[in-house]
Parts: C-alpha cells; structure tokens; sequence
C-alpha cells in the first residue's frame, strides 16, 4: 500500500500522531519503527517457540501472558492508527489493513470460538507487517528494482521453466516405460516427481531406478540438472545489473570522445574533461569569456 494516498483525520494531535506512525523522517518516527519491528520479530519469537512441546509445558502460563501483551499492543496500535487517519475504512480494506486485523484476531477469536486455537498459527503473518515499516525507509528504491527487474526477466524465466518441464516430462516417460512398478515408477506423474527431484539434484532416494539403462538416464538428468539450474539466476542477475546501470549511469555520450558511462548527475566527461550538456555553454568558459572582454583573463587551458 502507498501511505501517500493516506491523509491525517484533522490538524493538531492527529496530525502528529500520524507522523509518527506513517512517516519516518523524524527520530521520534524512525524510533517507533524500530521499536514495532522489535516487537513484531518477539512476537513471532514467541509463538515460535510454544510450538515447542517441552518448552510449552514448562512455560505455557508465560506464552499466554506474552501473547495476550503483544496483541494488546498491536490492538492499541491498530486503533491509533484508525484514530489519526482521515478515512480509516480506507487504510482497513488495503493489504496492510488487513495483515493488521488478521495478526490480532486469532487470540480475541479464540475466546469465543474453542476451535479458533488452530488458527494460532497466522499469527505469524505478523512478519509481513515488516515490510510496510520498511517501505518508510531507505527500501523503497532497491524493492522497485528487484521487482522491476523479475517481471522484465519474467517472459525469459517462463520459457526456461516451459523447457525444464518438456524435459521433465520426456525423461519421466522413458524411465516410466524402462524401470518396473517395483521401483516405485507406478505412474507418469510419479516419475515426474522423480524427474524434479533429480533434475534439481536434491535426490530425495524414495524412488530410484534400478535397470542400468534407468540409472544412465538417472545420471543424465542430473548432469542437466547442474547444467540448466543457474539459467534463471543468471537472468535475473543481468536485469538487476541492467536496472542498477539505467539508475546511475546516463546513455548520452560525451561530445568530445564518445564515452558513455556517465553518471546521470555528471557534468563533465571522467575520461576527457568536456563539458557533457551541448544546449548549454560550460561555464568555465563563460567565466574565462568574461574576463577577456574585459581584458583582465585568459583563457582556459586546453588541456
């Protein structure tokens, strides 16, 4: 959600409580986000660790007192949030929104409803909330760049993965027709288990080929498998090498030698010194012009 579409509910208190909540240019704002990541990350911690039979045995009073404290704090949180927002039905139906009302409402459900104690576990998508206090601070930028750069690399990714599969499924068949039902290979879709596992060399062992003319293939997919796995990281690498390029550097050459690895805020060449802007003079040389009608400068070396 951009918190750039939400606006403080009145001037005063308000106003500042909502810069401290929703901004973070401020020491008081950015110690409040570090506290909430805090308290997000134990919060996490803790439900963590009760799903630990011997230590929720020996601590269980203590997870339920912990866990009561945390979502009286987010439930306070949230409310202040809602308080300082000019619309808060808006802020309550985005993403963020919901990821707030859904890390507090297993506790309060399962007052009510015995059966809700299972669903103890979403709380643990109070981890997303991270990522909005993150979006406050110096990530936006380099989150842009990675996504920008997976959905340019997307149609390359689609076509390796559409390969993978093809492949997948021809090794899976022959293996299917070679090695018998004692194997395990019951099925095409199960050979096609075996064929990931392998191609992706993780070699689970469940099912394994036992004719030599299997095995051969076996060792086949792996080796494929070792061959092929780095083509999408090196895809996606090249994009974000390529967005990182289109950021920082400019594509105007330089006038005077044709380099064109500038800095987009450079104003002279780095290899041979030339004034890079060609709608505007260099004012090292209007400076030197000045001087010499005047009769009082010289002119510029050249070199």
């Amino acid at each position: 959600m951009n918190h750039e579409h939400l606006k403080p509910a009145a001037e005063g208190l308000r106003t500042r409580v909502f810069q401290i909540i929703f901004e973070s240019d401020t020491p008081l704002a950015k110690g409040f986000d570090i506290a909430l990541i805090g308290a997000i990350l134990t919060s996490v911690l803790v439900v963590m660790l009760e799903s630990i039979p011997s230590l929720r045995t020996d601590y269980g009073t203590w997870f339920i007192r912990l866990e009561w404290g945390f979502t009286l704090l987010f439930t306070f949180e949230l409310a202040v949030r809602l308080y300082c927002l000019e619309r808060p039905w808006q802020y309550l139906r985005s993403f963020y929104g919901i990821i707030d009302l859904v890390a507090i409402l297993p506790t309060w459900l399962a007052l009510v409803l015995p059966g809700a104690q299972s669903l103890v576990v979403v709380r643990l998508l109070r981890t997303l909330r991270i990522f909005r206090v993150l979006r406050l601070m110096e990530f936006v930028g380099e989150g842009r760049l990675l996504i920008g750069a997976l959905v340019r690399s997307s149609h390359q990714i689609f076509l390796f993965l559409f390969t993978v599969f093809m492949l997948v499924t021809i090794f899976a068949s022959l293996v299917y027709l070679i090695e018998p039902e004692e194997a395990g290979f019951t099925s095409i879709p199960t050979a096609i288990y075996w064929a990931v596992v392998t191609l992706t060399t993780v070699g689970y062992g469940d099912i394994t080929p036992v004719t030599p003319l299997g095995q051969a293939i076996s060792v086949m997919v792996m080796l494929i498998g070792y061959s092929i796995i780095a083509v999408p990281t090196g895809v996606f690498s090249a994009e974000v090498i390529r967005s990182i390029r289109a950021d920082r550097y400019s594509d105007e050459a330089c006038p005077g030698c044709g380099y064109d690895r500038h800095e987009k805020d450079a104003r002279y060449c780095l290899r041979c010194g030339t004034w890079l802007d060609e709608d505007t003079q260099d004012p090292r040389l209007e400076g030197a012009s000045g001087e010499d009608d005047d009769g009082e400068g010289t002119p510029p070396d050249a070199s």
